[in-house]
């Protein structure tokens, strides 16, 4: 399989949590998000949307979407599973990603933040604003959701990863790596933190990928 990202790219983030996880080998190529590399036509032949990550597998077929894309994995090779086996752990599960996948990073990826500061003509203050502004809404929410639920266990959900985890951590590096103030979520970063310990979770990081600087 031929996974193409970026190296701090969230969505290509969990996806190589997942591939990791899941023990499958894969080969990275990348692609320059901050270069404009996912605009040109190689990466739109792949992904019409511009965007990562695409993963090629092993027939050939391109998938796009990081949360298809986890899923897709979780069916072709289902040991060990990122969603639980009963339907209401599958729901919560996909719900905690999906806050995060679909709610969160959307307002913070890279396009939305550079037509702030370029079109809209934001400057830096008011960007980080904005981005400050949308995890904290985002992470009260979530927090929320973890610590009144027994379900939470030493992950997001019960005491093996999910697909929840594979969301939540690098959400957490976005958070980290833009100063926002994380004091107030404690099961948060108590789980981030269990993750960050696990080799799928290090092997997965934006530091140790090929195309880190």
């Amino acid at each position: 399989m031929k996974l193409y990202g970026y190296f701090r790219s969230s969505a290509a983030y969990r996806v190589r949590i997942a591939l990791n996880l899941k023990g499958l080998d894969y080969d990275q190529i990348a692609v320059d998000l901050t270069g404009g590399e996912q605009r040109g036509a190689d990466n739109l032949a792949r992904n019409p949307q511009g965007l990562v990550p695409t993963l090629e597998t092993d027939s050939g077929t391109r998938l796009t979407q990081s949360l298809a894309i986890c899923e897709y994995l979780d069916e072709r090779h289902p040991e060990p599973p990122l969603l639980p086996a009963d339907a209401e752990g599958r729901a919560r599960v996909r719900a905690l990603a999906q806050l995060i996948a679909c709610e969160i990073h959307p307002l913070d990826n890279l396009k939305v933040l550079k037509y702030l500061t370029g079109v809209l003509g934001l400057d830096e203050t008011a960007k980080l604003g904005w981005y400050r502004h949308w995890i904290a809404e985002g992470f009260e929410a979530l927090e929320a959701l973890l610590v009144d639920s027994s379900d939470t266990g030493a992950f997001c959900h019960g005491d093996t990863p999910t697909l929840a985890d594979a969301c939540l951590v690098p959400q957490v590096f976005n958070a980290r790596r833009f100063e926002c103030d994380l004091s107030g979520y404690p099961t948060i970063r108590r789980i981030a933190a269990r993750c960050d310990t696990l080799d799928a979770f290090q092997r997965a990081a934006p530091g140790a990928q090929p195309d880190a600087r």
